[in-house]
């Protein structure tokens, strides 16, 4: 039975017919699938195609491919094998067929019917032949720091998007070097590049942030969406003095060496820039806000808490996306929002944590590792919760729950009993609860665990099929605790990420190299990678994971150790589970944005998925 609070929030889906979204995106009123006019705000989300998949089996080919959230929905589908039409009657419980006894070369196409007209073939199947595809990859050359450290490049955290308009998506890459610092930590760093790359290998273009932007998980965040509506990514990154765009232009002063003799950069000009996603040329620049100011007013003089950086996209007004950049989390937070419209950046607003209407109101040293972005109030416009505390959609302090700065946080439906989306984090502080579980709405507290010790890794989602809703778990506590703060089992393997990939919606486990499937009495390895290595230390993340092609299941991105391509895992199995592309949900589609901040975290959509989950909403959404 579908809860009270699923039919509240439930999305309409938008015809393809362009004059509907137009009327939606305005506001007004449009059809929904099943004929009845209601009123919605949609929000701009990118015309794909049907990102169709081939993954070979022993026993034959799992298709795949998306539903789209412009499809009406009773679309079905009919599958062709180079013309000729596989499956008996069309596919309408799920968006995937398997081909039994197929060869790992076969060419398959999808054809979606509607309302009883076949429509025209789909994009060609990438065809997963071994199980993954390699997307090849060209490592920058190394070099030597001015103390005399050498050192190489790996490759890092991704972000995707279309790149040039045409339905597919691209890779956006950062390259790091492998003398990146943490923070805390004094020595050069070389410089880090950020490169575009389509699906085949080829590179569009390659950007060299430059010396002036020290390379670390804290200093490097890059924002990829269309923010202007015109169908292309942008990419939005922080840049200096010597940063070189994708045509080979210089940003500020090519010359310029701000680097101190311990390798911080606490000096000279900082920049936002906006490149153009299909050239990497940069489109437009403005001075970084907020300024560093006075290194010492952020908590320390040497250089650590002034350079952390956290970056996001949200849709503050309901409709298009803003660009997050912020400042800071242990003490001043500093957000900035940024709009970017007909060639040029407009701030929206700033949240200051200094401020006189902010100043003794307990948001100063709340930020997280990571930020969350959803509609938690909802009111239909996009929230930024950031840590211990929320920022409202037009930059006003929402709530503050002054329990300090956390590693971990996760924002979703993870109560689908309870209307909206609920809130986990963890905590760094020994003085603060070790685990909490809040209504983002208002930021009070459901239940927390006592103070313990920095509890670095924390959890959410649902992985156990025996408990209702999502469970949660961190790396100071034995067990899973349900929505109430009740153990409900044994503490999984990992305390790291997440992904749907067998054909139940309950997620499995997603750390180092490997899926793992939650047991009561210990884990089910569903997928070693082969030949790949995780990124980022101790935090062993993917370069990406997320729904980026096929069904509604999650791929998974790692690097290969030997940093010549990225490797992409798709799932295999058969699932008779239907949900829109989560691309067209745009709480997960910010959450795959941001998911490259700082410290990894996998995104989460907008309603629950899971166990007993409701028909999942279809999506209010216009394409460009």
């Amino acid at each position: 039975m579908q809860h009270p609070h699923k039919h509240r929030r439930r999305r309409i889906v938008l015809s393809a017919l362009g004059a509907t979204a137009a009327l939606v995106a305005a506001g007004l009123t449009a059809l929904t699938g099943a004929g009845t006019a209601e009123a919605a705000t949609a929000r701009q989300v990118e015309a794909l195609d049907r990102g169709v998949v081939s993954v070979h089996t022993d026993a034959g080919n799992l298709v795949s491919w998306r539903w789209l959230g412009t499809d009406p929905n009773d679309v079905s589908f009919n599958v062709y094998r180079a013309g000729t039409k596989v499956n008996a009657t069309p596919v309408t419980g799920s968006t995937n067929y398997f081909h039994s006894g197929a060869p790992a070369q076969a060419d398959y196409t999808v054809r979606a019917i509607v309302g009883g007209v076949e429509q025209a073939d789909s994009v060609h199947a990438i065809q997963f032949r071994t199980g993954y595809r390699d997307v090849p990859i060209s490592p920058p050359a190394g070099g030597t720091t001015p103390d005399g450290v050498a050192y190489t490049y790996e490759a890092n955290d991704a972000s995707v998007a279309d790149l040039d308009g045409d339905g597919a998506l691209e890779f956006v890459l950062k390259w790091q070097p492998t003398n990146a610092k943490d923070n805390a930590n004094s020595g050069y760093t070389g410089n880090t590049f950020v490169d575009g790359i389509k699906l085949d290998g080829t590179r569009l273009w390659r950007i060299d942030l430059g010396r002036n932007i020290r390379s670390g998980a804290h200093y490097t965040q890059f924002q990829v969406y269309d923010y202007d509506g015109d169908g292309r990514a942008e990419v939005a990154m922080k840049t200096a003095d010597g940063t070189v765009d994708g045509t080979g232009a210089v940003i500020g002063s090519a010359s310029a060496d701000h680097r101190n003799s311990s390798g911080y950069v606490l000096s000279g000009p900082e920049y936002l820039t906006m490149f153009n996603g299909q050239t990497g040329r940069a489109m437009g620049t403005v001075d970084y806000v907020p300024a560093r100011g006075t290194v010492s007013s952020w908590g320390d003089s040497y250089g650590n808490r002034v350079d952390r950086f956290l970056a996001g996209t949200a849709y503050l007004d309901g409709a298009r996306p803003s660009l997050i950049m912020a400042r800071g989390y242990y003490t001043r937070t500093v957000i900035a929002a940024w709009d970017w419209r007909g060639g040029a950046f407009t701030r929206r607003w700033t949240f200051d944590t200094n401020s006189s209407t902010n100043t003794g109101r307990g948001y100063d040293g709340q930020g997280s590792h990571s930020l969350s972005i959803g509609d938690v109030d909802n009111d239909g416009r996009d929230e930024i919760v950031y840590g211990s505390m929320a920022v409202d959609d037009n930059g006003n302090g929402l709530w503050t729950a002054r329990t300090g700065h956390g590693d971990a946080q996760h924002l979703g439906d993870l109560d689908p009993s309870t209307s909206g989306l609920e809130y986990f984090k963890v905590s760094e502080s020994s003085s603060q609860p070790a685990e909490l579980y809040l209504n983002p709405a208002n930021g009070s507290i459901r239940w927390q665990l006592a103070a313990c010790c920095d509890n670095g890794r924390g959890v959410a989602g649902d992985i156990y099929a025996g408990n209702d809703g999502a469970e949660v778990w961190s790396a100071s506590d034995g067990s899973i605790r349900d929505e109430a703060g009740a153990t409900k089992g044994r503490e999984p393997s990992s305390v790291n990420f997440l992904s749907w990939w067998d054909g139940d919606p309950v997620r499995e486990l997603l750390d180092g190299t490997r899926i793992d499937k939650y047991g009561t009495s210990g884990e089910t390895r569903l997928l070693t990678g082969s030949g790949v290595s995780s990124n980022n230390g101790t935090k062993s993340t993917p370069v990406i994971s997320g729904d980026l092609f096929g069904d509604w299941r999650e791929e998974v991105v790692w690097r290969t150790s030997s940093n010549t391509a990225l490797r992409i895992y798709s799932t295999p199995v058969e699932t008779s589970t239907k949900i829109t592309t989560l691309l067209h949900d745009p709480m997960y589609r910010t959450g795959l944005a941001w998911q490259n901040t700082a410290y990894n975290q996998p995104p989460h959509p907008s309603f629950f998925i899971g166990n007993g989950m409701a028909t999942a909403p279809r999506p209010t959404v216009y394409t460009p």
